[in-house]
């Protein structure tokens, strides 16, 4: 192979082809909107820097893989800061939970609300230990081509019981209910349901306390920035706001790419890390598309998300950089948003607070926020979010007032919002879905969208769609599956 096209400048098209290029394949990214990044897009406005996110970097060493490839080093493109706590996890009872890695400071505040779930919880850690070497360290940059690879990997799921939910898993070593929610609710940050999502992902605890979470001085835009600068470095190219309009074929290969803008692309593969509906969808002169379609329409996808992005006036000190507010119900409302397709009136939030780790992201004596509230996808609740987006607006402000910033609505220098609606229109993601397919065990691994397509046999995945899955660690582990299968093809 001498020459590579990645369709998508996300983390996952752009680690895929700072992977290709580094071994000496010609590789050209075709990116759909004006700036790199994917779901990790930004605005500016009136002087606030919004990340749109993800905004959660753990495990930074599968980063610095990528720069290491060529002798370079991260540091020289992106400063990695640490956030401490991860999260703070507040509920409407008024619990609130400092989650770390300090085992001391983790548990004086366990203790404050169940001493005899410290060992419980010591348990735990070695379960977490045990499904992050087997589901992560072993598995979650191994491409799964045949059941035969999925086979080899049963015992290790059968050891650790992975048809059980992380929720389940963890009620089984902690008895307090804050804690089973602070233990389980990481699955949400990777589209899954932690009623639902396999005890695999238990590995995320694992991964966090190991690795630490980290913040890009910047914000996630800078690191997106870093990685773009040194794919050009070594001389890979991107081509921005310029969407891909087909991907050709000729018999049971494809033969590159054609844009909106009339351009073509000749290549020896092609890679997508767009959307798998959409991505399939492009194939031209091939009945593999639309059989694929087919097939991806009748899985299950995972939510949208609502987001608020908003300036304020003043600092806030006391707020976390990564706040988790607990709505009055858990497994309720995860069954609205999954089953039931219920737009809920009591939404839990993740609220994002960079400035505080970041004040250079909003004016001087000002703040940046965005606010995420987890909904239905489309195809749960067909929602009209072009006449529903403002009323979602204010149910998120309400919360934010009676709970952490009274006079939040007199602070608002900047305010917008963006939906299901949005990422279906500017991300091309089926149904409105943040993540794409949901991460349950029926659809993980080999049952996932397979990194290299089974006919069209030089057309690649990566990201969120495919193997491992979403979450920065997921999708840049699927570019190193995916580029052994290009290197080695």
């Amino acid at each position: 192979m001498k020459s590579a096209i990645v369709i998508g400048a996300g983390f996952g098209g752009l680690a895929l082809a700072i992977r290709l290029q580094s071994a000496g394949i010609q590789t050209t990214v075709v990116e759909a909107r004006d700036k790199p990044g994917g779901r990790a897009y930004v605005w500016e406005r009136d002087g606030h820097v919004f990340d749109a996110g993800p905004t959660v970097i753990t495990d930074p060493d599968c980063l610095q893989r990528l720069w290491q490839l060529t002798g370079h080093r991260l540091e020289d493109d992106v400063e990695l800061v640490p956030v401490k706590p991860f999260y703070r996890l507040a509920w409407p009872d008024g619990v609130v939970f400092d989650y770390t890695n300090d085992d001391a400071e983790l548990k004086q505040a366990m203790d404050a609300l169940n001493p005899d779930d410290w060992a419980g919880y010591q348990r735990f850690l070695a379960y977490s230990a045990g499904v992050f070497r087997e589901g992560y360290l072993k598995l979650g940059t191994k491409a799964f081509e045949s059941v035969g690879d999925m086979l080899k990997a049963a015992p290790a799921l059968a050891k650790y019981q992975a048809w059980r939910s992380v929720y389940s898993t963890v009620s089984s070593f902690v008895k307090e209910e804050h804690l089973r929610q602070a233990l389980s609710f990481h699955t949400l940050l990777v589209g899954g349901n932690p009623m639902t999502c396999s005890s695999i992902y238990a590995l995320i605890h694992k991964l966090e306390r190991d690795g630490g979470v980290w913040f890009a001085k910047g914000g996630t835009n800078r690191l997106i920035a870093g990685m773009v600068r040194h794919f050009e470095r070594i001389g890979g190219k991107v081509r921005l706001g310029d969407p891909v309009t087909a991907i050709t074929t000729r018999g049971d290969s494809v033969t590159g790419v054609r844009t909106r803008s009339g351009w073509t692309g000749e290549a020896d593969a092609v890679a997508s890390n767009g959307d798998v509906v959409h991505s399939y969808g492009l194939i031209e002169g091939s009945s593999r598309g639309a059989a694929q379609v087919r097939s991806l329409k009748r899985k299950r996808f995972s939510p949208g998300l609502f987001v608020l992005h908003f300036g304020l006036e003043g600092t806030f000190p006391d707020i976390a950089h990564h706040t988790i507010m607990f709505g009055p119900r858990y497994q309720g409302l995860l069954g609205d948003i999954y089953n039931r397709g219920t737009l809920a009136t009591d939404p839990s939030l993740y609220l994002h607070h960079p400035t505080v780790t970041d004040p250079s992201m909003a004016p001087p004596g000002c703040s940046t926020f965005y606010a995420l509230a987890p909904v239905p996808n489309l195809g749960k609740a067909p929602v009209d979010w072009s006449s529903e987006g403002e009323k979602y607006q204010n149910v998120v402000l309400d919360i934010l007032a009676d709970r952490l910033i009274p006079d939040i609505r007199e602070r608002i220098r900047t305010i917008f919002h963006y939906t299901p609606d949005d990422f279906g229109r500017d991300l091309s993601a089926h149904l409105g879905s943040a993540f794409s397919l949901e991460p349950v065990l029926w659809q993980s691994a080999w049952f996932r969208t397979h990194n290299r397509d089974d006919k069209l046999r030089n057309l690649y995945f990566v990201g969120a769609g495919t193997h491992p899955g979403a979450g920065i660690p997921g999708v840049v582990g699927s570019a190193e599956a995916t580029a052994g299968l290009m290197l080695a093809a």
